[in-house]
């Protein structure tokens, strides 16, 4: 492989053109395969990866990165795959940078009709319901699903088996 063939991580390349691919008309676009948009509602910035045409919302909680780190970005990439879904379908939001924000406004700026909640607790989300790890769960028209974050299924594969099997419910595959 010379230099001319050298493929980054869709997020390595967001990071290293954060500053310089800003459109004036608030759409970035780092590379086909991973597209981050800004939108401007009354004044606040909504950074997030993914187009959202399925009004798919992914709440992360990642302090060290825009997004989610690349490991858990290839996983989730994968996942979405087996799902018959991709990048463009979903919008994710990293949490740690919309602390105040709780679903009510997430779902009026997404119209997200699924939000998977990845190490975000549905009471500190603002949801005035509580439910475990891996329990689909309906609420003002929305399927939500919590789990534990991303990094933590590297360490049991258990915790995967039991994703698959709420993503099989929530998609009908």
């Amino acid at each position: 492989m010379n230099l001319n063939h050298i493929q980054l991580p869709a997020s390595v390349v967001a990071n290293l053109y954060r500053n310089s691919l800003i459109d004036p008309d608030d759409t970035i676009l780092a590379n086909d395969d991973a597209l981050w948009k800004i939108t401007d509602r009354a004044g606040d910035q909504w950074k997030y990866l993914g187009e959202n045409k399925k009004n798919i919302l992914i709440v992360v909680d990642y302090p060290d990165a825009i997004y989610l780190p690349d490991e858990e970005l290839s996983f989730l990439t994968s996942m979405l795959t087996a799902c018959g879904l991709s990048l463009a379908d979903v919008a994710i939001v990293n949490r740690n940078y919309y602390v105040t924000a709780d679903y009510k406004d997430l779902i009026a700026q997404f119209s997200s009709k699924i939000i998977f909640l990845f190490g975000v607790d549905p009471v500190s989300f603002g949801l005035p319901v509580s439910f475990p790890h891996f329990q689909v769960q309906s609420f003002a028209k929305t399927t939500f699903l919590f789990t534990p974050p991303l990094e933590e299924r590297k360490k049991d594969d258990l915790l995967k088996s039991k994703l698959w099997v709420c993503l099989r419910r929530i998609f009908g595959i």
